[in-house]
């Protein structure tokens, strides 16, 4: 209790030359918060140390100044993620290719024509930066662009059915992450779900007997995230199409993560097209821009013009509509889709997915040669094979074979190193594996290695 007593009042710490050297370049409740804090962070140690240590002027402004970091310090960082999970949910998703940075730039710090006809010398729409691309790209008649997938589906299912009935097989009832779902999704709406075939099984009869006067929608929900096998069957895109012109009823498919392209290498059975959705006939297809697009985050809607173009005059869309740093880089991710190549080579999502395990390998070998030299007596590191995972609810049976450094410290637990390298100035997020902390070279960009050699040297001392 003596020691307790033993800690200085708030108003003495603010006289200490360092804390008032702080308050000249911070705001006063921020620099006051931080030291009753520090005050409080002093009495928990007190309360639980084991040994008593000293409380002198040194000591305090050091933890002082950790607190003054802590509430000073961005929220949202940049991270090094060597998890292997290409399409990182929780990490951001899909890293944008370099070469829309210029023009995301020029659009953020300043002006744009977002909502301005130069032609025409008027008021222009947000969409039409991206609609003739999109068309372009997948073709079809019309396009529109929204914050995010739920919300394409959302405002498409508002404007095509609300009021009526919308028909989806069982086996396609997903739940996205953060506990989101589709009849969910469905039921605000406006719309009524009708469920039809079973959950491993669902046929065309079972789609045309549920067709009522009250039908507005045919839905196909395209399963991203998860996978039925074993005695399975689902009515295909271009059978779904012709029972939406036998009732004349239109077809919507919520193609999920936007594939553009076929990609080479990837084991299994690949994500359909959003090429192809459109060529077989479907009215309506939304997809996220953030996933295998590779782009920001956003839910585009593709399709015929007798759909899209209510969309654009929905009142919902008011509410979903993108901003401006969304369009330049949409735009300019939809841009390398120009030439297949391009985007192979300068979207960072299509490189990580296509990379083969000899390459990384290399690379994992040329950077243990860098990094040998920072490890202390008694650490090693050493190149190991696994497995990534695609990630973002696309391809979950896709497996791709990788290389990884695993890394031993004398003294320190994988738990030890996970927490360290994660609490470092910039963050390393790894994984642990068979009592081995790991690091996915698939999904370590190359400007990365220079803050992953900053991570290192700062560990081993």
């Amino acid at each position: 209790m003596s020691l307790l007593k033993s800690i200085p009042k708030v108003d003495r710490v603010l006289e200490l030359p360092w804390v008032k050297e702080a308050l000249t370049g911070h705001p006063r409740p921020l620099v006051l918060r931080a030291v009753r804090q520090a005050l409080e962070a002093l009495r928990e140690e007190l309360l639980t140390a084991k040994a008593p240590f000293p409380l002198n002027e040194e000591f305090i402004v050091a933890r002082f100044q950790t607190e003054l970091a802590v509430l000073t310090a961005s929220r949202l960082k940049r991270v090094i993620n060597g998890t292997g999970v290409v399409i990182h949910t929780n990490l951001g998703r899909s890293p944008l290719s370099e070469s829309v940075r210029e023009g995301v730039n020029d659009i953020a710090f300043g002006y744009s024509n977002l909502e301005f006809d130069l032609a025409k010398g008027e008021r222009g729409s947000r969409y039409s930066h991206l609609e003739g691309l999109l068309c372009e790209l997948t073709g079809a008649e019309a396009a529109l662009v929204v914050n995010n997938n739920a919300a394409a589906v959302l405002l498409s299912l508002a404007s095509l059915a609300q009021g009526k009935e919308v028909i989806v097989s069982r086996g396609e009832l997903v739940e996205i992450g953060g506990s989101f779902r589709i009849p969910d999704v469905m039921r605000q709406s406006g719309v009524k779900l009708v469920e039809v075939g079973a959950t491993n099984r669902t046929h065309p009869r079972d789609y045309r007997e549920a067709v009522t006067s009250a039908s507005g929608l045919l839905l196909k929900v395209q399963a991203s995230n998860f996978a039925i096998v074993g005695f399975t069957g689902e009515v295909s895109v271009p059978e779904l199409t012709e029972i939406g012109r036998e009732f004349s009823l239109p077809v919507m498919a919520d193609a999920g993560s936007g594939n553009f392209i076929h990609l080479p290498g990837l084991p299994g059975k690949g994500e359909p097209t959003v090429q192809a959705f459109v060529s077989s006939g479907v009215d309506v297809v939304t997809f996220s821009g953030d996933k295998l697009l590779g782009g920001p985050q956003a839910g585009i809607i593709v399709g015929k013009s007798v759909f899209i173009e209510p969309m654009k005059r929905h009142p919902l869309l008011r509410a979903l509509r993108v901003d401006k740093m969304t369009i330049a880089a949409l735009e300019g991710t939809l841009r390398l889709f120009r030439d297949e190549r391009q985007a192979l080579a300068e979207i960072p999502i299509l490189r990580m997915l296509t990379v083969s395990a000899a390459e990384l390998t290399a690379k994992g070998k040329r950077l243990i040669r860098r990094l040998s030299r920072l490890i202390p007596a008694g650490g090693s590191l050493s190149i190991v094979s696994g497995m990534s995972q695609v990630g973002g609810g696309a391809l979950p049976l896709a497996e791709l074979p990788t290389a990884l450094i695993a890394i031993h410290l004398d003294g320190f637990s994988p738990h030890d190193l996970e927490r360290r390298f994660r609490n470092c100035p910039f963050p390393v997020i790894g994984r642990i594996y068979k009592g081995s902390f790991l690091l996915d070279l698939r999904t370590i960009l190359d400007a990365d290695i220079p803050d992953l050699l900053l991570a290192f040297q700062a560990i081993a001392e």
